[in-house]
């Protein structure tokens, strides 16, 4: 233990011993002890620090900062869900009733006019753009 380090032990962990590193803590005794006129200086120091930092006592916080605290906290309101889950039925529902009027409309159209719906050639073998693959046969 040198005289550098056991000054940095007691500046950063106080005078009372059971606070130092347990891996340094019998090694800075023992210099303590070996030294015992510098490090009873720098203890007696220490130990006054210790105590004015004892003696600080912060109340609790009062319950209504903690409310105001966790109200304003983001994702954390009460509300929020309940007000998501609304409008995310509403979009499905409105989805849904949109289908069944642009269904309805659509067969209404056809009876009405009485046109029948143009029926389209469903095969594999034609193409996005039209036609079927036959066209291309060069002939």
């Amino acid at each position: 233990m040198t005289p550098e380090r056991f000054h940095q032990i007691v500046e950063a962990y106080g005078a009372d011993p059971r606070r130092w590193p347990q891996q340094e803590r019998a090694a800075a005794e023992a210099w303590a002890a070996a030294h015992r006129a510098e490090a009873e200086a720098l203890l007696a120091d220490a130990a006054g620090i210790d105590a004015w930092l004892a003696a600080d006592k912060v109340d609790p916080p009062h319950a209504a900062l903690q409310q105001r605290i966790i109200g304003s906290a983001p994702g954390r309101r009460p509300d929020a869900p309940r007000r998501k889950l609304w409008w995310s039925g509403a979009a499905v529902a409105g989805v849904g009733v949109l289908g069944g009027v642009a269904g309805a409309f659509a067969v209404s159209f056809f009876v009405l006019t009485g046109t029948v719906p143009p029926v389209h050639e469903s095969s594999y073998l034609t193409s996005s753009f039209g036609g079927s693959s036959a066209d291309w046969s060069g002939e």
